[in-house]
C-alpha cells in the first residue's frame, strides 16, 4: 500500500499541470525530478553533473536557484490566465438577473445565519425583497 502511495504521489509530483503549466516538483526545487531509472542507467543530465568540479557545481546550482523565482513568477502568470480562460467560459452561461422592489425572492440560509436551527431545518427561505 505504502509502494502505491509512493508512485501515485510521484507520478503527481512529475507531472505537468495544466493551471501551473509546471511540475510541483519543478516548482519547488528548481529542475526536473530524477526518475530512479536514470540513477541506475545514467543519463546525460546525470553524467553532465558528475562531471563538474564541486565550484562549477556549486556556480551552476546557484545559477539554477537563481532562475527558481523566474519559473515560479511564469506558473503564477499561467495560473492566472488559466483562471481567467475558466471565468469567461463559466460566465457565459451565467444569466444576469434584475429584481425588483417588493418582488419575492428565494434566499439561501447557511449553517452559519440566526436562521439555521438545526439538521432538518430548510435550506431555502422565500423572502420579500424591500429595496
Amino acid at each position: 500500500m505504502a509502494r502505491e502511495t509512493t508512485f501515485r504521489l510521484l507520478g503527481y509530483r512529475t507531472t505537468v499541470h495544466t493551471s501551473t503549466g509546471a511540475t510541483p516538483y519543478m516548482l519547488v526545487y528548481g529542475t526536473e525530478a530524477v526518475i530512479l531509472a536514470e540513477v541506475e542507467i545514467p543519463s546525460l543530465r546525470i553524467i553532465h553533473e558528475a562531471e563538474l568540479s564541486d565550484a562549477k557545481w556549486i556556480m551552476s546550482r546557484y545559477k539554477k536557484l537563481a532562475l527558481i523565482n523566474g519559473k515560479r513568477m511564469n506558473a503564477v502568470c499561467h495560473s492566472q490566465l488559466y483562471q481567467n480562460r475558466m471565468s469567461r467560459a463559466f460566465n457565459k452561461r451565467v444569466n444576469p438577473r434584475q429584481f425588483a422592489p417588493e418582488q419575492l425572492v428565494v434566499k439561501k440560509i447557511f449553517p452559519h445565519q440566526d436562521e439555521a436551527k438545526g439538521k432538518f431545518s430548510p435550506n431555502w427561505q422565500v423572502e420579500l425583497r424591500l429595496t
